[in-house]
């Protein structure tokens, strides 16, 4: 989710794969290697989030990325008409802000307390319950939250860029990739159980192969492939690529890689001492150079930003500026329409009385999970289509620590634990606070089939099982844990689920239906989208809706 919230290696990801994930079930992430389709998109999200499975696809061709970057310029005034916007998410804060610039009334029905949808962070006293668990309530120390909704905006959603500037909401880097971050896998041959850093991997692969075909240059093995120039160029670039010897061409290591003994003052250290080269053989076998280049591809590249104290600013930017037009607690229960208009009834969970709203127009930013369960009067073909789409299951935990040891002990600042440890997937160390006390890092981002196991679990349970297969990766992990905060958004009552979960398929049964919108009634969401689990999605379909709905009530 930038919702929630997003790097693609050659060779980590085949670019044959050209469909989406579909909705069944995925196995467990077990190695990082023998991929199937589903396997490929899965790991694509165990390594580095919704925001890498999404950027995974759009890297296959699968048309994700963000191509807006300003709300549409509508002429016209909407003067004299009411629109009646469901659901105070990102999708539905944003309608009301434009609409009401063009002067439509706008009235939202939310049925939290407060505005957000998913875009929420975790901080101390932040409460939630989730269907059948019990409540929570953070207990972080001021100044410390976990991002358990959207966690990271790339610099290609500039949709979402756009608001931040004009409410200027600060942002900082969130540090998406770091080479001295560790790879851990409990399935990589002669590196099982093994941490390595990340840059170890790279470093090693790249010399490794450079050298490998720069001999197969030198020995004449491509001479039909390239002319004498084309070698020489070649062979100049694997050189330097592969930081390989002159002479020779053989790889025995870089400072990329790091060394046994860091340079520094004087004679001892002195220049230091290098380190040694994992072997090619072993790195094979491993299968760990499938992860080479894990957040190379679009949208992932650097820069990626946060919000400066929790993503939630920016759903509190929007509520500075629609708030007015908010009103909470009003939980849905019908929704009706006729060629005049639009009635909603609500009730308040405050107090448990009905009321009743009507409106001209009506965009419904309710989530589809959520929406195929109120009473409405649309067709039988929308409401197939509102129930043809899946959501995904997905789970975070925040995991407050007493010391940042990986700051202090493993000098990594910023950027993710890539492991194939069941229910892990990835943790992520944070992108602020750096030398501060203490810190929260996220211990697992999970989905799919782990989603729902570790769901069933405590509270305390679950920050348990974080801790027991964090603790493989970091001997200081049980240590320094002080409390945990996590969420379930499968469980979550007015989500029941991370983000939209389209297949190709579904697509095309049910995805121009529901763009399309019935009668006087038109949605919004991530759900309508093709940046499915990111904000920019949210905000983007918005756009494009109230576009229309401009369009209808100008007519």
């Amino acid at each position: 989710m930038g919702t929630m919230g997003s790097q693609v290696a050659q060779g980590f990801f085949s670019r044959s794969v050209r469909k989406q994930m579909d909705s069944k079930t995925v196995k467990p992430f077990k190695s990082f290697s023998s991929f199937t389709r589903r396997d490929f998109l899965y790991r694509a999200a165990a390594v580095g989030g919704t925001g890498l499975l999404l950027n995974t696809m759009s890297a296959w061709g699968m048309g994700i990325e963000s191509t807006a970057s300003a709300p549409p310029a509508l002429s016209g005034s909407g003067k004299g008409k009411k629109v009646l916007i469901l659901g105070a998410g990102l999708a539905g804060m944003t309608a009301a802000y434009e609409l009401e610039k063009l002067g439509y009334k706008v009235q939202v029905l939310e049925a939290r307390s407060f505005a957000g949808g998913r875009c929420q962070t975790a901080r101390k006293g932040f409460s939630l319950t989730e269907l059948g668990g019990e409540k929570q309530t953070c207990a972080f120390d001021d100044g410390q939250y976990i991002n358990h909704g959207p966690w990271r905006i790339p610099l290609h959603h500039q949709s979402t860029l756009h608001y931040t500037k004009l409410f200027e909401v600060p942002l900082e880097v969130m540090v998406n990739d770091n080479d001295h971050a560790y790879v851990y896998s409990e399935n990589a041959g002669p590196f099982a159980g093994k941490r390595l850093r990340v840059k170890e991997v790279k470093a090693d692969m790249r010399g490794h192969v450079s050298e490998l075909l720069a001999k197969s240059v030198k020995s004449h093995q491509l001479d039909q492939e390239l002319t004498a120039d084309d070698q020489r160029l070649l062979l100049d670039y694997l050189q330097h690529e592969g930081a390989l010897t002159a002479n020779d061409l053989q790889y025995k290591g870089r400072s990329g890689r790091g060394f046994k003994v860091n340079p520094g003052a004087g004679l001892n250290p002195g220049p230091g001492t290098p380190s040694d080269p994992l072997g090619f053989k072993d790195l094979l076998a491993s299968k760990l150079g499938n992860v080479y280049s894990a957040v190379q591809d679009f949208p992932m590249q650097n820069t990626m930003f946060q919000p400066v104290g929790g993503m939630d600013a920016i759903a509190k930017a929007f509520e500075k500026r629609v708030g007015k037009n908010i009103r909470y607690k009003a939980e849905v229960q019908t929704i009706r329409q006729n060629d005049k208009g639009v009635t909603v009834t609500y009730k308040d969970t405050g107090t448990n009385k009905l009321g009743s709203i009507s409106a001209d127009y009506c965009l419904c930013a309710i989530p589809l999970s959520v929406l195929r369960q109120i009473d409405t009067d649309f067709s039988d073909k929308f409401k197939k289509a509102v129930a043809t789409v899946a959501y995904a299951p997905v789970g975070k935990i925040g995991l407050q620590m007493k010391r940042r040891f990986w700051e202090e002990d493993d000098h990594i600042y910023g950027g993710h634990i890539m492991t194939d440890l069941k229910g892990i997937n990835v943790i992520s160390v944070p992108s602020y606070g750096f030398q501060k006390k203490k810190g929260v890092l996220l211990g697992y981002y999970q989905y799919q089939t782990a989603a729902i196991e570790i769901s069933a679990l405590s509270p305390k349970e679950r920050a348990e099982f974080a801790l027991a297969a964090g603790q493989k990766i970091f001997p200081q992990y049980t240590e320094n844990f002080e409390n945990a905060f996590s969420v379930a958004w499968h469980r979550v009552q007015y989500n029941l689920g991370g983000w939209a979960e389209w297949t190709d398929k579904t697509r095309a049964a049910a995805y121009p239906t529901l763009v399309e919108g019935e009668g006087r009634i038109l949605l919004a969401g991530e759900h309508l989208s093709y940046l499915t689990g990111w904000q920019a999605g949210a905000i983007e379909s918005a756009w494009q809706q109230i576009a229309k709905i401009h369009e209808r009530a100008s007519a």
